[in-house]
């Protein structure tokens, strides 16, 4: 298997990939070509196809495809000019290859997720984080394993569980270092944060938006999960209802950003600005990675609108 991490400008490849992403589009001269985004655990990276002749058989998006073609540099980035393609015939690849994992221990993770869960003092918080993550084995498993994001960050198996104890640790520091912070307020909200995103996105090989990813979005489908697992638990507050729910409304911090309330609470701001530390670092972390240019500037990256450089220096 040569992985997408591992290709160089000039080299010739012949190799199975999943086709993420396949757009019919037109050069400046009228001529037809296809924009293409392929995808094995290690990443992705654009190919072009301009000559659609008879070596280039029919495929669909998501399809596994064996490609032949060269690496190129463009605008600083490699990207493949793809010469012959067919649909991947079956035992040709292993799936597994072209899922995206995280490089932690998935077990490890949640077993920390289960200790923050267990250092919870008030009962209805913990008794809620219990039935969600310890009680409900559905909902467990497909945590353990789904992405965090389409594209953005932590868009692997095992980034929403990576992403989420993040969070967590971050906002645990965070809630000792300033006055007024309500503890398990504040882990629970980070926990719950980004639930709904196990509804909102497919799970792999897809990793795409569902209908009601779409439709309503991981904010709301989250919020809907808190209030109908925090109404099955006797006595359960309703202002502390209304207080998570209210983090994981605001959590994207501002409307712009899609959050359809702005952080009203001590707990509700850290959780946003944490949530957004940890995305954005991970951005640097995953495109210092993998960049395989000379020097030390990564490249620029349109979300954060930047150049993005290492931290070499002699």
């Amino acid at each position: 298997m040569r992985y997408i991490a591992d290709l160089k400008v000039d080299e010739m490849v012949v190799e199975h990939y999943l086709c993420k992403k396949k757009q019919t589009l037109k050069s400046r001269s009228g001529k037809n070509y296809l924009s293409l985004l392929l995808q094995d655990k290690t990443g992705t990276i654009n190919a072009k196809v301009w000559d659609l002749n008879n070596n280039i058989q029919s495929f669909e998006e998501n399809d596994f495809i064996k490609i032949e073609g060269v690496v190129l540099s463009y605008q600083n980035e490699l990207q493949l000019n793809v010469k012959k393609i067919r649909r991947s015939l079956e035992g040709e690849f292993e799936p597994m290859d072209y899922i995206p994992a995280t490089d932690k221990n998935i077990e490890q993770l949640y077993k920390q997720i289960l200790d923050l869960i267990a250092s919870i003092k008030n009962k209805y918080i913990k008794e809620l984080l219990e039935n969600i993550y310890i009680k409900n084995n559905e909902l467990v498993s497909v945590f353990k394993k789904h992405s965090a994001a389409k594209t953005m960050h932590h868009n692997y198996m095992g980034g929403l569980l990576e992403h989420s104890l993040s969070i967590c640790q971050i906002c645990d520091f965070l809630s000792s270092h300033y006055e007024y912070v309500d503890r398990d307020l504040l882990i629970a909200s980070a926990l719950l944060h980004d639930i709904g995103k196990i509804f909102e996105l497919s799970p792999f090989p897809d990793n795409d938006y569902t209908d009601d990813g779409q439709l309503l979005g991981h904010i709301v489908i989250g919020t809907e999960l808190v209030t109908k697992e925090s109404n099955k638990i006797e006595g359960f507050p309703h202002q502390l209802q209304s207080l998570i729910k209210h983090s994981i409304l605001s959590h994207h911090g501002e409307y712009e950003f899609g959050s359809p309330k702005r952080p009203k609470t001590i707990e509700a701001f850290i959780l946003h600005c944490a949530d957004e530390l940890d995305a954005k670092i991970k951005i640097f972390e995953e495109n210092i990675l993998s960049d395989n240019t000379n020097g030390n500037w990564v490249g620029y990256h349109k979300m954060l609108a930047r150049n993005l450089r290492k931290s070499n220096y002699e």
